[in-house]
């Protein structure tokens, strides 16, 4: 699975209410109406500055905060390809694999807001194309790339009727 796009760069301890601020929680379960307010406290033109398959790039602590599923899916329903940070929040990583959103965790610190990326998930590169310069990632195992290629825990198990692990 190779991934495209730009980077949208953002900082350390990016937490779900950042993502999607608690305010919309109940205002609706469209999330794609939901991904109109995506990081709206961090840019309000954010959504603006996004194309289909781009990146969010961060820091250390991705996704930390409340356990609120609705920040992974308003980012994939958002249509970003993914999100490379340092390290995500152990609930939030959980989250988007579930919901099929794909994560990276490599060094982000070259990264510039704007570069071009293509992501290699299987054989565990990034690309930065505008700098010319490769990093390795941590892979992900074989059963949640099985769950990102086929969009999620729910539509795995609706496609194949449970899961063998092995």
């Amino acid at each position: 699975m190779i991934l495209h796009g730009f980077a949208h760069k953002l900082g350390d301890d990016i937490n779900t209410d950042y993502i999607i601020s608690g305010k919309y929680k109940f205002k609706t379960l469209d999330m794609k109406e939901l991904s109109a307010y995506l990081f709206e406290d961090i840019d309000p033109e954010f959504t603006k500055k996004i194309k289909p398959g781009d990146f969010i790039v961060a820091g250390k602590n991705f996704g930390c905060g409340s356990s609120r599923e609705q920040a992974p899916l308003v980012i994939k329903y958002a249509g970003l390809g993914g999100v490379i940070a340092m390290s995500f929040a152990r609930i939030f990583y959980r989250n988007a694999i579930n919901n099929g959103l794909p994560l990276v965790e490599c060094d982000t610190s070259k990264i510039n807001d704007g570069d071009e990326l293509s992501v290699d998930l299987e054989n565990g590169i990034l690309e930065d194309i505008t700098q010319n310069f490769k990093v390795a990632i941590n892979p992900l195992p074989p059963f949640m790339m099985e769950l990102l290629r086929n969009g999620g825990l729910v539509n795995y198990f609706k496609k194949y009727g449970g899961y063998s692990i092995g």
